[in-house]
């Protein structure tokens, strides 16, 4: 049955594909942007508190993904307030305009991030286990999950996905990490044993549509591969899909600290982490192994299939 869903955020790297897979299924999105200009397209401004109800009334699903980019900018303190503030807010936004309206969502799905974790190191982890540390990371996201939590106290069906690397070639991480290959230099970080959790786009965002289209799924699910790399083997797989010869050489540490602060976070931490939750629950993943999802995105397949 065709739904109809309130996509948050949905003109990024994640939401311009999230829109194409739904429209193919068959369900209307509508998108909330700061900067409506086509048709779908309907207004909102966080620092306002604004929202324009249309969007709101009659949705089926709320799929929020809004949230100023963690690696976009150095963190000082205004920057971090900001990260916290742009996720809380718009989950905040978006419940109050639910009880305004009278109008409550089958579902709400929210992004949320592997950053949740901590530096965890080797240990496989799981929903259920707690954070390693109390680096930002953690707090970012664990604001970013109690915002969800605040929608699923109004009685609606929440769902959040703790997503990892999301791979495409559009954008996100893959694009940095692939841009010195094209020099023939593949840089990895410090020792390069850190896990890399990982998850191709659109495995991502067929797993907001099952969660969106299955009743019974509820709570919180990492989504990312079965199969982490560490970010050394990670970056060699990358130059193989790319079929760019490349010496392979570490970016030390205390350099990437110096240049990014605490921000190398986002790349220095080692996260390994488990989808078995999602996969039991019937997810099943189209690209479960780093190379076969390489492929896709370089090779000479490049468009996602429905299922």
């Amino acid at each position: 049955m065709p739904l109809t869903i309130l996509l948050a955020g949905g003109t990024g790297f994640i939401g311009s594909r999230m829109t194409e897979l739904f429209t193919a299924k068959g369900h209307a999105v509508r998108v909330l942007t700061r900067t409506p200009r086509d048709a779908g397209q309907f207004g909102w401004d966080l620092a306002a508190g604004a929202i324009d109800d249309q969007a709101v009334a009659g949705a089926d699903v709320v799929i929020n993904l809004a949230g100023a980019g963690i690696a976009d900018s150095r963190w000082t303190p205004a920057r971090k307030k900001i990260l916290i503030d742009s996720r809380v807010q718009s989950a905040q936004l978006l419940r109050n305009a639910f009880q305004r309206l009278k109008h409550y969502p089958k579902a709400y799905l929210s992004a949320s991030g592997i950053g949740y974790y901590g530096n965890s190191g080797e240990q496989w982890m799981y929903e259920t286990d707690t954070p390693a540390d109390n680096s930002f990371l953690v707090q970012c996201c664990a604001a970013w999950e109690q915002g969800a939590e605040a929608v699923g106290a109004l009685g609606i069906r929440t769902v959040v996905l703790r997503t990892g690397i999301v791979l495409d070639k559009a954008g996100g991480a893959l694009r940095e990490i692939a841009k010195p290959l094209p020099f023939g230099i593949g840089a990895y970080f410090a020792d390069g044993q850190a896990w890399y959790s990982w998850i191709h786009r659109d495995d991502l965002c067929r797993m907001f549509l099952w969660a969106a289209e299955t009743p019974a799924v509820e709570g919180t699910f990492n989504a990312v591969s079965p199969h982490p790399a560490r970010n050394i083997d990670f970056t060699k797989a990358v130059a193989k899909a790319m079929k760019q010869p490349a010496i392979f050489a570490p970016v030390p540490a205390f350099g990437l600290r110096l240049v990014l602060g605490e921000m190398a976070d986002t790349v220095l931490f080692s996260n390994h982490i488990s989808p078995e939750k999602v996969i039991q629950a019937g997810f099943h993943f189209q690209y479960s192994e780093l190379a076969g999802a390489l492929e896709q995105i370089y090779g000479a397949r490049n468009s996602f299939q429905v299922l």
